[in-house]
């Protein structure tokens, strides 16, 4: 069967940007502090990529040092975050159920009826385009990881399959996807801060991508390796700020 993503890395700058992306991430992996000190880096890595989708999503970033964070979309988020080591095997077998599972717990203090949590919208073509994607996820393609990571996260944010923290979930499945393929096995880049940096252009991507055409597409691939590129640069500054005196 013909991959349908390969023909993605045909298109203008793209095989160049995934390249770069993936040296950038994996020279972060030898970095001496990641060798063994990896999960703590992983775990600010982790915290960061949260703050930072909340801002994305109009959350407030600040986490008080003393008691639970007041802001729903940044608490959210957290949640989210703690949430994907355990779901990446679920992630891996059942994508669907994975992305219940994130929408549950960004959006539970979002709502005021629970009953929606985890459920996606009613919509035409919404569950036959989850379908697809959630085929791509487990083993539909042998595109290369920033490309996956990039489809999944883009998407998500086209499709808004349910309406309430759909960004916050996007993200976070673009991070499980990264994770998932190799790309990134130590959760220890950081592109949500490029995204939540250049958020203009981060949406201007997005929408770029969701006309569907070759140019927009490209232009989304591109965007989202240039945030693996300063996500690596972020996640070298994690590693070297654990080492200094």
């Amino acid at each position: 069967m013909t991959d349908p993503l390969a023909p993605l890395l045909d298109l203008p700058g793209v095989a160049d940007a995934v390249a770069s992306a993936r040296d950038a991430v994996a020279q972060v992996h030898r970095h001496p502090t990641n060798r063994r000190g990896w999960p703590a880096t992983a775990a600010e890595a982790s915290v960061r990529a949260a703050r930072a989708s909340a801002v994305v999503e109009g959350g407030n970033p600040e986490i008080p040092d003393e008691g639970g964070v007041s802001d729903p979309v940044t608490a959210g988020a957290l949640r989210v975050a703690e949430a994907l080591g355990p779901l990446l095997g679920t992630w891996e077998r059942a994508p669907m159920q994975a992305l219940a599972r994130l929408h549950v717990l960004a959006a539970a203090d979002l709502v005021a009826d629970d009953a929606g949590l985890g459920r996606p919208r009613p919509g035409v073509g919404v569950a036959e385009r989850l379908d697809m994607l959630a085929g791509l996820v487990v083993g539909g393609t042998k595109a290369p990881g920033p490309v996956l990571a990039a489809v999944v996260h883009g998407e998500l944010l086209a499709l808004a399959p349910f309406g309430v923290a759909d960004g916050v979930v996007a993200r976070a499945a673009a991070r499980l996807t990264s994770i998932q393929t190799g790309l990134d096995p130590k959760g220890l880049a950081v592109p949500e801060v490029f995204f939540m940096r250049q958020a203009p252009r981060y949406r201007e991507a997005a929408r770029a991508f969701a006309t569907g055409t070759p140019e927009g597409v490209a232009q989304w691939l591109t965007f989202c390796c240039e945030a693996l590129d300063a996500g690596a640069k972020e996640a070298t500054s994690i590693a070297e700020a654990a080492v200094a005196p």
